[in-house]
């Protein structure tokens, strides 16, 4: 296992540029995880790509700006931002994304300065988000280790050792210890498409939650919606992996039929700090009330940042035998934690996930109950213990999980 090979299976597999023309790719990624996204630009090209463009976050200069920028300057998001994106978008550009940051970066900062900036920058690049969410744009979220995570992960070993100990550990999630992984990905996606083709075929109406720690929730679905894999399409019939390490399949759910009570199984990192041990409660949709044991006041203002931040916008179904939840880790990273059981999205839902959806006004999806908004915040809630109920058309009931996995 090693950094080419990882490069490899994120260009070739994730993102399959050897089979695109004229191949745009926009990298983001940190200073720590520069070495790698400069891998990744070299194998892109290698396979084709006609331009890679690169943007370098450094998490010491964004500590230091939310620290002390001024408020007037917090709230400003300049709009030259959306209109290098909608240029990069206009000419058919595919995402990767490279998360692995500190989960503390923010620790001890004002959340409402957190709040100020990201509801500035949600405002201006909203228009862009349709683009990913529509999947009309391909674009994958991949993971790379930093010091400052491994050692979250690892907190008794050295830097060196948790670093190299957190890298094995993605290498195991994207299956890159296998002896062909490309085959391995090619039968892991084969097993989560047919198990979203039994899901389908079940044309369910709603899903009851239920679980040891106090979950007791009804989601209702919309007509219509479908369950998808790991797998995508974007607009010019490209196929592409939205996540890698991937284990779930999931769907939209009808944003204001959700009622009763859910409770977390792994902390979030919202902004740089974690929200942990915490709970939400759903009356029509609406996240009506909330509870943490750490960071209550982060997950407050996560559901107050615009109007349909509060309801749910995505429901996804992930077996607590996937090899990140058999691993025993907590990952403190949402791209890895979400893919170790069941989870659902506050905020934006995924038009894909309703069929004809991807063509559909804001005002014809709005009428389906799938939500629009700002944010899209994935968290965990399956455990050992989770009972899914699906109840189809006829009231009649479907098990679909029991403790903690599909009975299909």
């Amino acid at each position: 296992m090693n950094d080419k090979k990882y490069a490899q299976l994120i260009i070739k597999e994730a993102l399959a540029i050897q089979k695109r023309e004229n191949a745009i790719i926009w990298i983001k990624a940190n200073t720590e995880n520069l070495p790698f996204a400069r891998e990744l630009a070299r194998m892109a090209y290698e396979e084709g790509a006609v331009e890679v463009k690169v943007t370098i976050n450094d998490e010491e200069l964004s500590r230091l700006n939310m620290e002390f920028m001024s408020e007037e300057r917090l709230e400003h998001f300049g709009k030259y931002n959306l209109d290098e994106a909608m240029d990069y978008i206009e000419d058919g550009v595919s995402y990767i994304s490279i998360t692995g940051g500190n989960p503390d970066l923010f620790k001890g900062i004002d959340s409402k300065r957190i709040t100020l900036r990201q509801k500035a920058s949600g405002a201006v690049m909203k228009p862009s988000q349709k683009y990913t969410m529509n999947d009309i744009n391909s674009w994958t979220v991949i993971g790379y280790p930093t010091k400052a995570w491994a050692k979250i992960v690892f907190p008794k070993l050295s830097e060196e050792e948790a670093f190299e100990k957190l890298k094995e550990a993605i290498f195991k999630t994207v299956r890159l210890d296998h002896e062909d992984p490309v085959k391995a990905w090619e039968e892991h996606l084969d097993t989560l498409n047919k198990r979203g083709e039994v899901m389908n075929d079940m044309n369910l109406t709603s899903l009851r939650y239920k679980s040891d720690k106090g979950t007791d929730l009804t989601i209702g679905l919309p007509e219509g919606h479908i369950w998808v894999g790991a797998e995508s399409k974007d607009a010019k019939g490209y196929r592409f992996l939205p996540n890698l390490p991937t284990e779930e399949i999931f769907s939209a759910p009808d944003a204001r039929k959700v009622d009763g009570i859910v409770y977390a199984t792994k902390p979030l990192n919202l902004s740089g700090n974690l929200v942990e041990d915490f709970w939400i409660k759903f009356e029509g949709g609406r996240a009506v009330e909330v509870g943490a044991a750490k960071n209550e006041e982060l997950l407050r203002d996560l559901i107050a940042r615009d109007e349909n931040a509060c309801r749910l916008g995505e429901v996804a179904l992930v077996s607590v035998n996937s090899p990140i939840n058999s691993s025993g880790l907590i990952f403190y990273n949402t791209l890895f934690d979400e893919n170790a059981s069941c989870h659902l999205a506050l905020g934006a839902a995924y038009p894909t996930c309703v069929k004809g959806g991807e063509s559909m006004s804001e005002e014809e999806l709005a009428s389906l109950g799938i939500n629009d908004s700002q944010i899209h915040v994935d968290f965990m809630i399956g455990d050992e213990s989770l009972s899914i109920v699906g109840i189809d058309k006829d009231g009649s009931e479907h098990q679909i999980f029991k403790d903690g996995d599909f009975v299909f």
